[in-house]
């Protein structure tokens, strides 16, 4: 299954963006009940996990960082997932990354994710 992140760009420091991720054609239903990540990777550092979701939106959780700025959600209708960015930072800059998890819940665990999209660059200027 290949994931497709969009949404990312470069943007002030205090600024907002969303970001998408879509399984496009044949693999849309693939990852209607599966939970949902997204991850971010800046340059020299670990990939991380940024929010998760459960299958049906119920449950997300989110790395420290980013809680209260940033929202996880999901439209199953259209088996897109959404990272609402606010009051982005410099130190949000980064390749966005969404991922679909092997089970249906909302993990921390990047072990936890099998199928990846090609990133999304989002650059934060101060």
């Amino acid at each position: 299954v290949q994931l497709q992140a969009s949404g990312g760009g470069l943007v002030q420091a205090g600024g907002s963006l969303r970001l998408s991720c879509a399984a496009p054609g044949r693999y849309s239903r693939t990852i209607s009940n599966n939970g949902m990540g997204w991850f971010r990777q800046a340059p020299g550092k670990e990939r991380e996990i940024v929010a998760a979701i459960n299958w049906n939106g119920g449950s997300t959780t989110y790395t420290d960082s980013v809680k209260g700025r940033f929202t996880i959600s999901r439209d199953r209708s259209k088996n897109t997932v959404y990272l609402q960015m606010d009051s982005l930072r410099p130190e949000d800059t980064a390749v966005y990354y969404c991922a679909a998890a092997r089970g249906s819940t909302a993990s921390s665990d990047t072990a936890s994710y099998a199928y990846w999209g090609q990133g999304t660059l989002v650059t934060v200027s101060s």
